[in-house]
């Protein structure tokens, strides 16, 4: 089993926070895990993308040519990496903020309200976090149980209400990609 994603968006979208904790989720679950982060040149509100590969076997290189999965948070990251997405692949996106739609039939296509759902689960700053859980809801990635023991560590001293909020958060996306499989 070898897993390739990209994350993108832009900066302040949690691209790199939620790669990163992936990555970690994947090694804590004794998987090998890369994570490659690139910005783009702005200091802010520049464009962000992150290559996060989980693999059971070693992973040889951690730029693939392209991905079995593509998240995109914004219409630019949409324009500009969907083209890195495999033909068999999964493209999630947030529909709130990606107006183009896909040309490509050789993709599954799974658009998320990810802003109008974070905002009905009471804070704006947690559509990435559905959208990575639609993800590993619909991929064979990895547990998302593995993500949520990261999301419990990492916002555990903001106490349980932050824990819970990223909890509603993942698996109503894990839902959200379960669905799409059907």
């Amino acid at each position: 089993m070898k897993y390739t994603l990209i994350i993108s968006g832009s900066g302040g979208q949690g691209v790199m926070s939620v790669g990163m904790m992936l990555g970690e989720s994947a090694v804590d679950g004794d998987l090998n895990a890369t994570f490659m982060p690139l910005y783009g040149p702005e200091q802010r509100g520049g464009s962000a993308k992150c290559t996060v590969i989980i693999s059971k076997d070693k992973i040889m290189s951690p730029l693939p040519k392209q991905s079995d999965g593509l998240i995109t948070m914004n219409e630019a990251s949409f324009r500009k990496f969907n083209k890195e997405l495999k033909p068999g692949g999964v493209l999630v996106l947030n529909s709130n903020r990606v107006t183009s739609k896909s040309k490509r039939t050789d993709i599954t296509l799974i658009a998320v309200p990810a802003d109008d759902l974070a905002r009905e689960l009471g804070n704006d700053k947690i559509s990435n976090i559905i959208l990575i859980g639609a993800l590993l809801g619909y991929s064979e990635m990895m547990d998302p149980k593995l993500l949520m023991d990261s999301l419990e560590k990492k916002f555990g001293d903001k106490g349980e209400k932050i824990v819970e909020l990223n909890r509603k958060a993942l698996y109503e996306g894990v839902e959200i990609g379960k669905k799409a499989k059907l």
